[in-house]
């Protein structure tokens, strides 16, 4: 395994979707709900993450949304971009076209 240079060290953001109507959000650092990963808390330690998956979660029990969880990310012009392709579609949406495009 090729070890990460510091420069291209892993963020660590939390993620879930909105329970109202299912969008995608991502916890900002005022521990209020974003659908812009930009505006998201993006943190270098497990520890950081953990406290942020914390927060999510007492979110989750008062049903502002559902299944948060911590995903990896790296972050590029400034941005936060996912790792694993699953959640870099999350980010962007659908990958087939619909009727109205």
């Amino acid at each position: 395994m090729v070890a990460r240079s510091r420069s291209t060290a892993s963020l660590r953001l939390v993620t879930a979707n909105r329970l109202t109507d299912g969008v995608v959000v991502f916890l900002g650092p005022d521990g209020q709900w974003t659908s812009r990963i930009a505006e998201s808390a993006a943190v270098a330690t497990s520890a950081e993450a953990d406290h942020l998956l914390a927060i999510a979660r007492d979110s989750a029990l008062r049903a502002e949304v559902v299944e948060p969880y911590i995903i990896e990310a790296e972050r590029q012009d400034g941005v936060p971009v996912p790792e694993r392709f699953r959640e870099r579609i999350r980010v962007t949406g659908p990958t087939i076209q619909t009727s109205g495009a």
